[in-house]
């Protein structure tokens, strides 16, 4: 029992270690799409656009991460490779949509992700954000 619960330790462990690198990640990537800081955005001028795209983000890799891990239970290496991977190409798929949704829309995405009124083209680009973690979840099936 207390052998079980140490690997379940160790295992809750690693897997947030990766979960953080992969939030950490997903905040720069936000961070490089919108104009200034990321920080002061957010937590300065209380930009709810930008808050928005970074919540969406978050939501997704935690929609990733989680079943990743609940696919791979038994095997921690496998899950934490399945994490890791998953993790990664959500980050990058969500950042790939952004850039699309920002080339065949008028005017520029990071711009209107700075502006301190709420932007329609952030509810779209955040829902995308979400779906496409619902499918890579769905995909880990």
């Amino acid at each position: 029992m207390l052998q079980e619960m140490l690997a379940g330790l160790i295992a809750a462990v690693a897997y947030g270690v990766v979960g953080v690198a992969m939030m950490a990640l997903g905040y720069v990537l936000v961070d490089l799409a919108t104009p200034g800081k990321l920080r002061d955005l957010i937590w300065v001028q209380r930009n709810p656009n930008a808050a928005l795209l970074l919540v969406s983000g978050l939501i997704g890799v935690g929609i990733i991460l989680t079943t990743a891990i609940v696919g791979s239970a038994d095997d921690l290496i496998a899950g934490l490779i399945d994490t890791l991977v998953f993790g990664l190409l959500g980050l990058i798929l969500m950042s790939l949509s952004f850039l699309l949704i920002d080339a065949v829309t008028p005017g520029k995405l990071g711009d209107e992700l700075s502006s301190p009124n709420v932007h329609p083209a952030t509810w779209v680009s955040a829902t995308t954000h979400v779906v496409i973690a619902v499918i890579i979840a769905a995909s880990i099936w």
